[in-house]
């Protein structure tokens, strides 16, 4: 029996709408990751984009465990000699754009390669409860239900 390889003309794509609020940070990423790439579908080719399309809701709300929120950071360099700069993971979920830490934390568990930013086109992530992508009937996927760990007290 030969191997399965999906084509394009096999793929069907669904939208899915996750609610983010009290859900933990990297649980709610490895799921999203999967979703996005197509593991949880039988027909998952690892060369092809197979995967839905995700919309992330309420970003700004998502939980961290322990004290990642003051101790864990991301780094980025400005060009200039001395350029290192930082910021806490509780800045950024404070400031202007708390969207950016779900972002990374699923953006590290895709490839790094053409494929990997194909696949992160499909996931939009918002703070608050509204998204522009009704016309396209997302489906609700409940994190917090499909695990009592994802959604802690």
């Amino acid at each position: 029996m030969a191997t399965y390889s999906a084509k394009l003309s096999d793929i069907r794509r669904q939208w899915y709408v996750i609610d983010a609020e009290d859900v933990i940070l990297g649980r709610l990423a490895a799921i999203v990751a999967t979703r996005l790439r197509g593991k949880h579908k039988p027909m998952y080719t690892p060369h092809l984009d197979c995967g839905d399309h995700v919309i992330v809701i309420n970003a700004g709300k998502v939980r961290l465990t322990g004290r990642k929120r003051e101790q864990e950071r991301f780094y980025w360099h400005t060009g200039y000699p001395g350029g290192i700069k930082s910021r806490s993971m509780g800045q950024i979920l404070e400031g202007r754009f708390p969207e950016r830490v779900v972002i990374k934390a699923v953006e590290r568990m895709i490839p790094r390669n053409p494929l990997g930013r194909q696949v992160m086109r499909k996931l939009k992530v918002y703070r608050g409860p509204d998204h522009p992508h009704a016309a396209q009937k997302p489906e609700p996927l409940d994190v917090a239900a499909l695990n009592p760990k994802n959604k802690r007290q």
